[in-house]
């Protein structure tokens, strides 16, 4: 029988925090229609396991990246649409007809060449026409849409089936960000003249917990998901944690004052230290810009600091306090005792990049 030895680094979910979060999403929005968005593998989390979690929640669509994210959602059984947030390649778009998965227009170009794959196709495919409210990403400008309205009406095969933006920010600039509430509502408004909108679209997760946009029906929870707010809200101490990173102790050493650790030499012991080296590095996710900071692990029911920089597949911790520590034991590098904020604030970057920067070497569990 082959044995397996244990992984020296790896990810723990809770999938049920995620659905609590969800839920959490839900009741800040009463009577909202629901996008979670699983784009990144899930922020990190795994793609397929928390949409097929998430997959009977009533909800509406599951928000991915791109055409191959939603291909994945496909395969792996999950009933819920997709909807591709970003602009679609051509080469992308005949897929995207062939199995009614929804997406975003920004140019007439667009459109033209999804209604000709409609009609080709003998089917009727619905669109939502995205506005540039202020992102600078993708979109119609807001003075354009006047000009498009003939235009998709004579595409015969499209169903402008609804309207969506983003907020630039939400978490930044309040009056910016009202402002263009306002102005996402005269785009509603002109394009109801025209057409029967489903979906109207424009809060992610800082715009579904501080602001409200009336004409909007559908919200598109992101980061409140996996168990964080963008802003401060009266909603922080209830979203649950939902992503432990944890790695082994592989070597424990004893150091002499003077003695380096890791390259280039940033770290020098000040007195003898006894050094964990822990098997996970930049390779794994856990970023190079914690060199340096002395980010805590969480070790035997002790914080300890990392020494130096990080390398590819190890870091390495001052363990001298702990009265017992060996190869095996289990380190905590983001968890209930090292919090992803926190991690994110030493490296000088967001939660989001925490999250979607860990790596595929690292297995990930399900609880």
């Amino acid at each position: 029988m082959q044995h397996e030895s244990p992984s020296r680094a790896w990810v723990e979910v809770d999938l049920e925090a995620i659905a609590h979060n969800l839920d959490i999403a839900r009741q800040a929005n009463p009577g909202a229609r629901l996008m979670p968005v699983v784009k990144a593998g899930a922020y990190g989390h795994g793609l397929e396991p928390v949409a097929r979690r998430l997959d009977n929640d009533g909800i509406d669509f599951f928000g991915v990246a791109n055409a191959g994210e939603a291909r994945r959602l496909s395969r792996a059984g999950v009933r819920t649409k997709p909807f591709i947030l970003g602009p679609t390649l051509p080469d992308e778009r005949e897929e995207i007809v062939l199995n009614n998965w929804c997406c975003t227009i920004s140019t007439l170009e667009e459109a033209s060449q999804f209604q000709s794959l409609a009609e080709l196709y003998d089917k009727t495919f619905p669109v939502h026409v995205a506005v540039d409210t202020g992102m600078g990403r993708e979109g119609f400008l807001p003075a354009q849409l006047g000009g498009i309205v003939d235009s998709l009406k004579a595409m015969r095969n499209l169903k402008v089936d609804g309207v969506m933006s983003h907020m630039p920010a939400a978490d930044e600039d309040v009056p910016f960000t009202q402002a263009e509430i306002g102005v996402f509502t005269s785009c509603v408004e002109l394009l109801q003249q025209h057409f029967r909108l489903r979906f109207r679209h424009l809060a992610a997760s800082a715009g579904e917990l501080g602001y409200e946009v009336p004409c909007a029906n559908l919200i598109r929870p992101g980061l409140i998901l996996y168990g964080y707010s963008p802003i401060a809200s009266i909603y922080d101490g209830v979203l649950r944690s939902t992503l432990k990173l944890a790695s082994r102790v592989t070597l424990v050493r004893e150091l002499p004052a003077g003695h380096g650790v890791a390259y280039g030499r940033t770290f020098i012991t000040q007195r003898p230290t006894r050094v964990a080296t822990i098997g996970i590095g930049y390779a794994d996710g856990w970023s190079r810009r914690l060199s340096g900071k002395s980010p805590s692990l969480y070790i035997n029911g002790r914080h300890c600091p990392m020494l130096g920089r990080v390398t590819m597949d190890q870091i390495m911790a001052d363990v001298s306090a702990l009265p017992f520590v060996g190869p095996g034991d289990e380190v905590e590098l983001i968890g209930p005792h090292c919090p992803a904020l926190r991690v994110a604030e030493q490296a000088e970057t967001i939660v989001w990049e925490i999250f979607t920067g860990l790596g595929p070497r690292l297995p990930r569990l399900y609880h």
